[in-house]
């Protein structure tokens, strides 16, 4: 499963990101699915290890995203339930249509 930052939210001039937009994807085979959230985080630009906004690369932003869900478990469990949907369109258990379209499933 892929993690991409979508956009972050900043303060200015501070510079201080209080919104990551993140995505997850998943692809096995032909089959694609994928998750959009947003988590809020808080920085002092004067505190200890601050990170100056053009100084944050993509791994660290990562990093406060699977923090910010709760940690690599929660990440496991995006992956799961993003893995269970492709599943299902693998192997569908219900379908939409009508008998006299031509169109049904």
């Amino acid at each position: 499963m892929e993690l991409t930052i979508a956009n972050l939210e900043r303060t200015l001039p501070s510079g201080v990101v209080y919104n990551i937009h993140y995505r997850f994807d998943l692809v096995d085979g032909e089959y694609s699915k994928g998750a959009y959230g947003t988590v809020s985080v808080t920085g002092d630009p004067n505190a200890d290890g601050f990170i100056a906004f053009d100084d944050l690369t993509e791994n660290t932003v990562k990093a406060w995203v699977v923090e910010a869900l709760g940690g690599q478990e929660k990440v496991d469990e995006i992956e799961s339930a993003l893995q269970a949907k492709i599943e299902e369109d693998k192997n569908p258990t219900s379908a939409v249509g009508m008998p006299w379209a031509s169109d049904a499933q």
